[in-house]
């Protein structure tokens, strides 16, 4: 009995083969989808795609602490989702560049379909 199944050429799963990232970049990949798990990291995030603020105002805007906030905004930091800047004693966070603009905005867009 023949194989029931269609399979693909093996020229195309050579070069999808090629095309595939390292095995740790996709470790890399699925570990900065795994921050985005997280609907306090998500809320911060938006509110920062929103506008520039700080922890303060973070915190009062999400109805949360400050220790609460600034421990996910290292967990951000450390995936290099935010960035911030220090103006006199006041530390302002913002999205790290134009590609997590790009994610929230695919994924807002995705979910609002």
């Amino acid at each position: 009995m023949e194989n029931e199944y269609m399979t693909i050429s093996p020229k195309t799963v050579g070069e999808i083969k090629e095309k595939m990232p390292e095995e740790s970049k996709l470790y890399e990949l699925a570990d900065l989808f795994k921050v985005f798990g997280d609907s306090t990291r998500i809320k911060i995030l938006y509110v920062l795609f929103e506008n520039e603020m700080c922890v303060y105002d973070i915190a009062n805007l999400l109805n949360m602490t400050q220790s609460a906030i600034s421990h996910q905004l290292r967990v951000l930091k450390q995936n290099r989702l935010v960035k911030y800047r220090k103006e006199g004693k006041t530390v302002l966070y913002t999205l790290a560049d134009e590609h997590v603009f790009t994610i929230l905005r695919q994924g807002i867009e995705h979910v609002e379909e």
